[in-house]
């Protein structure tokens, strides 16, 4: 998979609802693999739709830094669907934003369950 164009695309709620065991993300990540998060929000196996939340299980749950969840949740699941014009802030890039209430993004982590988000676009 690292040398490929395939995104592991990873599903912290699916565990977190399930009980099953979470995947090794750090295990992907070192073996230069590129890994995506998200919420796989459904009424069968994943119950919330909260990213901040998937990320802060990312971290603790997974084996990932708080910037690593933080670009997997963005970056690489813009990568996963071979978006280049999202998930990243760059010149030319579509505006789509959330301005934290928060002294450093590693609070997704660190925080989970609060609030943060103190407005979008």
């Amino acid at each position: 998979m690292a040398g490929s164009q395939t995104v592991a695309g990873l599903l912290p709620g699916v565990e977190f609802s399930t009980r099953h065991p979470y995947p090794d993300a750090r295990r992907l990540i070192d073996a230069g693999v590129t890994v995506s998060i998200a919420t796989d929000c459904n009424p069968g196996s994943s119950y919330t739709s909260s990213m901040p939340f998937c990320v802060a299980l990312a971290v603790r749950e997974m084996g990932m830094t708080p910037r690593e969840a933080l670009w997997s949740a963005t970056s690489g699941g813009a990568q996963s669907l071979r978006r280049e014009d999202v998930g990243h802030l760059r010149l030319g890039a579509t505006a789509d934003y959330a301005v934290l209430d928060a002294p450093s993004y590693v609070h997704l982590a660190y925080r989970p369950g609060v609030p943060l988000v103190l407005s979008t676009n």
